[in-house]
């Protein structure tokens, strides 16, 4: 799929859900810009911590929605969304090595994860249909601000780094591969999420 369309892939909000769900995405990136402006390297640090959280607290409640049916009804759901909260904790695991947290930034992801986990807890039981298409918009966000955070490597404004090795490691990336590279591939990972967190989301509204 070309960048472009990479990019522009946007759902548009259908119903009261979508709007309540776009809206709540849109504020929390009003702060994210005005608190962490161009420090991409801290933005992903602090988001991913928060962006890991959906995927493990949607995985398990729909491990225990088939657990009370005793019915294997989650359609794959929970593996995608377990492999989800792995692959954003990785994310975090790989921008450690980039951007070195401060002790205010390692402080609000302890408040933001406390408060955001009970959020989307609450939300999901209430509408899981909501939910997703929170973390689907969540998504749209993650792909724009990964965007910005290669521009800003492209221009110069960010070193262009050599890889971790974990995340070498992780992604099997070769050897001399540098921050861009990263980047590029997380980008592609959010993408992925969002597409998946749309479609679970286009599906519990016609069950």
């Amino acid at each position: 799929m070309p960048d472009n369309d990479l990019l522009e892939k946007h759902h548009e909000a259908k119903d009261l859900s979508d709007r309540v769900a776009y809206a709540f995405t849109k504020s929390l990136r009003f702060f994210a810009d005005v608190f962490f402006s161009k420090r991409y390297g801290h933005r992903a640090i602090v988001l991913e911590t928060v962006a890991a959280v959906p995927g493990m607290v949607a995985g398990a409640l729909q491990h225990l929605r088939a657990l009370r049916r005793m019915e294997n009804t989650n359609n794959g759901w929970i593996r995608v969304l377990l492999e989800e909260a792995e692959n954003e904790r990785m994310h975090l695991m790989t921008f450690m090595h980039i951007a070195q947290p401060s002790l205010f930034e390692r402080f609000l992801v302890l408040l933001a994860q406390g408060i955001f986990y009970n959020f989307f807890f609450l939300i999901y039981i209430c509408s899981s249909k909501t939910a997703h298409r929170i973390v689907g918009y969540f998504e749209e966000e993650a792909v724009y601000s990964y965007t910005e955070y290669l521009a800003g490597i492209d221009n110069g404004e960010h070193e262009n780094v050599p890889a971790p090795q974990i995340a070498i490691d992780y992604w099997d990336m070769p050897a001399d591969s540098r921050l861009r590279d990263v980047v590029l591939l997380v980008r592609k990972d959010e993408a992925h999420h969002r597409d998946v967190n749309h479609q679970f989301a286009d599906e519990l509204a016609t069950a």
